[in-house]
């Protein structure tokens, strides 16, 4: 009976070692976005309508409400990705940023400095002085090309929008980053399109011109290499069944349905779920979405990295406890009073892995 037991043992352990030499090791990165809703300087600038962000305009916007929102921001930002690596996000896109003093401001608080954010960024043309930018950890991302493209304004008709002074109506650029993960290429497309100010389907042009310029930059990025791994991500002002996701950048919500000229959109679920990532009118939206092309969805087998799964950033702290936004985003401001939060929107990312070869 010993003997039995012993060569029981010695099958158990051999049946194990075989196991554990097929688990397989990935390393992990975690690309993001982030819209954090109105993040200016105290400085008056008489090139854009920044003037409710000083300490005289209407939020009453000081030096102690920027020190509370840098820092919120900062907490925020050390938390995201950390249950996969204590390293945390290496890439994350933003909306709704001044210019790149706040950004640089930003990368140096407490909660972060450690990381070295490094910032790209251009001034858009943007009426109100918003832009989109993006922050990275050198460590894990290596820019090689970085372009602000133009997204014009026309109306359904296809005549250039113009305003009260009869000068062209300008919004944010997309911002278009190359560069190496871990030395393999990626192409990041940054987006804050048109809002739905006027209406939804009145404005729904808008956000299909910004939709067609990614997918025209995507077909060229594609003519120099068919596979080339491009994430388009931001704070659409549409959700994944609209026009703008749907059908022009074909955002697919199975990776099984998703064919070569499509993307692969993994927020498609959880928004008909009832989830999103910022509310109105008690109605939720999922503005904020990271879509991939199929060159980063395991079933086709890539090299290096593939899409592994999502995450909305809606932790309990970042919800509203009262008020009329109770259950919302926990937001800086509500009609000029100043709240002390975080955002109108929950951050999202993705998390990518690649195999370690042993």
């Amino acid at each position: 009976m010993k003997q039995f037991s012993l060569l029981l043992f010695l099958a158990l352990f051999i049946v194990s070692q075989s196991f554990a030499q097929k688990e397989k090791q990935y390393k992990v990165s975690i690309v993001g976005f982030y819209n954090f809703e109105n993040l200016f300087d105290l400085e008056d600038d008489p090139k854009i309508n920044d003037d409710d962000f000083t300490p005289n305009g209407r939020n009453q916007w000081t030096q102690e409400k920027y020190d509370i929102k840098m820092g919120n921001l900062a907490k925020v930002i050390s938390e995201l990705g950390t249950e996969m690596t204590p390293d945390g996000i290496a890439i994350l896109g933003t909306a709704e940023i001044e210019n790149k003093k706040v950004l640089e401001d930003l990368v140096q608080q407490k909660a972060i400095k450690n990381r070295n954010y490094q910032i790209v960024h251009n001034d858009s043309p943007d009426f109100r002085g918003i832009d989109c930018a993006l922050i990275y950890n050198p460590k894990y991302f290596k820019v090689t090309h970085q372009e602000a493209l133009k997204l014009i304004l026309r109306d359904k008709k296809g005549n250039v929008l113009k305003n009260d002074k009869g000068d062209p109506k300008t919004t944010r650029d997309v911002l278009y980053v190359k560069g190496l993960l871990d030395g393999e290429e990626v192409h990041i497309l940054v987006n804050h399109w048109p809002s739905r100010r006027g209406g939804e389907k009145a404005t729904q042009h808008l956000r299909n011109a910004g939709a067609m310029l990614c997918k025209a930059t995507m077909d060229n990025i594609k003519k120099e290499d068919p596979d080339a791994k491009i994430i388009v991500m931001g704070d659409l002002n549409d959700d994944p069944t609209s026009p703008s996701v749907k059908k022009i950048l074909k955002g697919k919500k199975n990776q099984e349905s998703v064919g070569e000229d499509d993307m692969y959109n993994p927020f498609y679920s959880p928004f008909k779920k009832g989830i999103g990532t910022l509310a109105y009118r008690d109605a939720w939206s999922l503005f904020d979405q990271i879509l991939v092309t199929p060159s980063m969805l395991k079933k086709n087998k890539p090299e290096g990295f593939f899409f592994h799964k999502i995450r909305i950033y809606n932790e309990k702290y970042l919800v509203s406890k009262n008020g009329r936004f109770k259950g919302y985003p926990f937001r800086t401001f509500s009609y000029g009073e100043f709240l002390g939060g975080y955002s109108d929107h929950y951050p999202v990312y993705s998390i990518f892995l690649k195999e370690v070869k042993k």
